[in-house]
């Protein structure tokens, strides 16, 4: 049986510091037992839930970073789904 490897996320970028996300994972005790089978796919869909988590959250702080340091406001959200697809004519 092979030991348990940990799930890891990695991030790089050419403009912000990497950065590495990890959580421990198990491994079913028996390769024959399909309730312990079961399990642990059903704990590696919640490790793989919590660790997207994480990763959104520390990009979207990367992302108001880099916004802040351009001194750049944040785009109108409401106004981007608004105009979704269309052309934008601005009036004087």
């Amino acid at each position: 049986m092979s030991t348990p490897s940990p799930l890891t996320a990695s991030y790089t970028s050419s403009t912000n510091a990497p950065f590495s996300l990890s959580l421990p994972q198990s491994t079913p005790a028996s390769t024959d037992a399909v309730k312990a089978k079961q399990q642990s796919l059903s704990q590696l869909r919640q490790s793989v839930h919590s660790l997207q988590a994480s990763i959104n959250k520390e990009l979207t702080q990367r992302m108001e970073e880099d916004n802040a340091r351009a001194g750049t406001a944040a785009v109108d959200n409401k106004e981007e789904e608004e105009n979704y697809g269309e052309e934008v004519v601005e009036e004087d």
